[in-house]
């Protein structure tokens, strides 16, 4: 055996059983446990942090002129919060969550690859202190949008989008080598008895987001490259007066860019479906139907890149493509929303927090979806493309879509997790809370870019004036109510009330057959699944 401390961490936590005590224990800990746990707690203050961000953003923008920040700093934000929010909360969120259940899940002992997955976790903290460090150089942190569409990422930015690049890398790297572990966990290490098509939907979820991950990374990894390239060495990828083509970037970012979005949702659609069966005390509506659905999207999502682009100059026969491809997304997207409302119908249901928070998911991911069919209508999107409807869309996608079932999720394993049950008066109170202050922000974005109002502006014409203060309003709804999400965890895991082996009635599946908390190690004989 080698000598070196992680290695002798590891040793003696599978020996004894117990983990390592203070800070050896979190930094060398090749538990799945302890890593889910480094990925929500980071992914929570990565939250938190591109949160603070959206509040700079909704303060500026509460009155028509410039009160706050300047228009550069007012960029900065915007670029940042979008990257902190992809990167650093939503998928740092779900990767913490697999780690926590795949593996009780499956009935695995652990994940298959426990060094990587270390490895994987601690390339985070430093990509995140990279990028944000970027706000103390000279010429500020990149002022260029989330998407960082060249030239505006290359000729004209600021010397800091190479620390950007850079930090961009690493979380590539991380997210290849999490997706890696799913799929050599899932494939690999499943209990006596669970076939393909007995595996958890969460598991399937994950499964085919892993691969997804697996194929779209290294073209991300290859865009910003080029882009460096450009920038330091000459080159002229994107640079038309060399050559180049500024649409290359786009195809090739959005060829990434989309299938990222599924990214950030498909594990929330598993989530959704371990969660409605349990309150509704009845098995999920269509099972293989819901696999077929994910692979259905998950194949769809590469083909559909373009409908970003409409307004570039596509031929006609491009735009017909992607314009009818996207639509198809809607059938295999509606069959998941019918199964959950089918799982509902005639069940005996009941609303505690995670169900809650489940049941607005289905509502507001199916406005977010309705959005997107519209923006996938090519000449209705010219008029919709870069206003603050696509902000609307997205948002509804993404803050009622990812963030509420992954809030769902932790509220619905924290037993498990902590041995202890939520406080569901101050859950509901959180649900509710969330719930206005989502609808008030991101509602009258709609109507704000149907009538005309551009997004990534610092200021604004006067006749936005009333809408932007109404969205205002909730973004701070919203954002302060999350600190009451963080006390209720707190109190949670503090809490003396020991929770039950199974603490939801209708609730299947190996996870709620080992005890309350889970123990530091399951399974050290593989359960056998009928």
């Amino acid at each position: 055996m080698s000598h070196s401390s992680a290695q002798a961490s590891a040793h003696s936590e599978h020996e004894h059983g117990q983990p390592a005590k203070g800070l050896t224990r979190w930094l060398y800990t090749t538990n799945h446990k302890d890593i889910g746990t480094l990925y929500l707690w980071f992914s929570f203050a990565m939250f938190l942090t591109g949160g603070c961000m959206a509040l700079v953003i909704r303060s500026e923008l509460f009155q028509p002129g410039l009160q706050l920040v300047q228009p550069e700093f007012f960029n900065q934000m915007t670029t940042l919060h979008g990257l902190i929010m992809v990167f650093g909360a939503v998928m740092p969120a779900f990767v913490g969550l697999a780690n926590w259940m795949i593996p009780l899940m499956v009935g695995a002992p652990d994940m298959a690859l426990p060094r990587m997955n270390n490895l994987s976790f601690w390339i985070l903290p430093f990509a995140f202190a990279m990028l944000l460090s970027t706000l103390l150089m000279e010429g500020g942190g990149p002022n260029f949008g989330w998407t960082f569409y060249a030239p505006l990422s290359t000729t004209y930015a600021p010397p800091s989008v190479t620390f950007f690049i850079f930090s961009v890398h690493m979380m590539g790297i991380s997210s290849i080598m999490g997706a890696i572990n799913v799929v050599a966990t899932t494939l690999n290490m499943r209990a006596p008895g669970m076939t393909m098509m007995k595996m958890p939907l969460f598991v399937w979820t994950w499964l085919i987001t892993a691969f997804l991950l697996i194929a779209v990374m290294p073209v991300l990894a290859g865009v910003i490259t080029m882009m460096l390239m450009d920038i330091h060495f000459g080159t002229s990828f994107f640079n038309a007066g060399g050559g180049g083509d500024p649409v290359l970037f786009q195809h090739l970012f959005w060829f990434f860019g989309h299938p990222e979005v599924y990214i950030m949702i498909l594990p929330a659609f598993g989530i959704i479906s371990h969660i409605v069966p349990t309150f509704s005390r009845k098995r999920l509506f269509g099972y293989a139907s819901m696999v077929y659905a994910t692979a259905s999207i998950a194949f769809l999502s590469f083909i559909v890149w373009a409908h970003h682009m409409f307004t570039v100059g596509l031929p006609l026969a491009g735009e017909l493509f992607f314009m009818y491809s996207t639509m198809l997304i809607a059938v295999p997207t509606g069959v998941k929303v019918f199964n959950w409302i089918s799982t509902m119908f005639r069940g005996s249901l009941s609303f505690e927090t995670p169900m809650l928070f489940a049941i607005g998911f289905i509502v507001l991911f199916t406005i977010g979806g309705f959005s997107g069919l519209m923006l996938a209508i090519a000449p209705a999107d010219f008029q919709y493309h870069d206003t603050y409807f696509v902000v609307a869309h997205f948002h509804y996608v993404l803050v009622p879509g990812a963030i509420f079932s992954i809030i769902a999720g932790a509220y619905y394993w924290l037993p498990k997790w902590t041995g202890h049950m939520v406080d569901e008066r101050l859950g509901r109170w959180h649900f509710w809370l969330s719930i206005i202050g989502v609808n008030l922000t991101f509602f009258p974005m709609h109507f704000l870019g149907l009538a005309g109002m551009p997004r990534r502006i610092p200021d604004y014409a006067l006749q936005f004036a009333d809408f932007n203060m109404i969205a205002s309003i909730g973004g701070f709804l919203f954002g302060f109510s999350q600190l009451l999400f963080l006390y209720i965890v707190i109190k949670c895991i503090r809490s003396t009330d020991q929770a039950p082996d199974k603490p939801w009635e209708g609730a299947e599946g190996l996870e709620w057959q080992v005890p309350s908390p889970a123990p530091y190690h399951t399974f050290s004989t593989p359960p056998k699944v009928d």
